[in-house]
């Protein structure tokens, strides 16, 4: 069974977080994944990824959704998916969707997700925080969302950034609970 996934990138560093998370859905061959890049992520990811990459992503993708198309498919309680993940979510990204401004497609799909209970994880990245950031967490927390900070987990000894992107990617995916991502992610942790 195909289950569809959107998977949202906006302009916070760790550009690298949101290429694996999609390299990991398909290669699972059972998820169709929606892909929204905001315009300031195809820069980040340009500057921390390189060349090519928002190209190669947009080539894997199922579909390619413009940010600024708020009538997407992906917009819509009808249109029924598995989750979405913002990877990464700027704290501009976190806060539009704590206040439920919809003035795009990747807070519009979050705030669908939110209305229709449906799993919404945020990788959300900054540090050090303040409480506005602080706060905006809690608000999202208590509407449903699931807020994971990219906190790598040092217990597993990685040996490269490769190895944290990676279990981070994979920890995110676990948490929308598709079947058979358990497994996957075991390793993990």
């Amino acid at each position: 069974m195909v289950r569809r996934v959107i998977v949202a990138l906006t302009g916070a560093s760790g550009a690298a977080l949101g290429v694996r998370v999609v390299e990991r859905l398909l290669a699972r061959g059972d998820v169709e994944t929606h892909l929204v890049i905001s315009s300031a992520a195809e820069h980040t990811l340009r500057h921390e990824v390189g060349e090519g990459t928002v190209e190669r992503l947009c080539a894997g993708a199922a579909v390619v959704h413009p940010a600024e198309n708020i009538g997407a498919t992906i917009a819509s309680g009808s249109f029924r998916v598995a989750g979405m993940i913002v990877a990464p979510c700027s704290m501009r990204t976190l806060a539009a969707i704590a206040s439920g401004i919809t003035d795009n497609l990747i807070t519009r799909s979050a705030d669908v997700q939110l209305k229709e209970r449906r799993r919404l994880v945020l990788l959300a990245r900054e540090t050090p925080l303040h409480l506005g950031h602080l706060r905006n967490m809690v608000a999202v927390t208590e509407m449903g969302a699931v807020v994971m900070p990219p906190v790598p987990a040092f217990y597993q000894l990685p040996q490269s950034v490769a190895d944290i992107v990676d279990h981070l990617a994979a920890r995110a995916i676990d948490l929308l609970d598709l079947p058979g991502e358990a497994e996957a992610a075991a390793w993990a942790g």
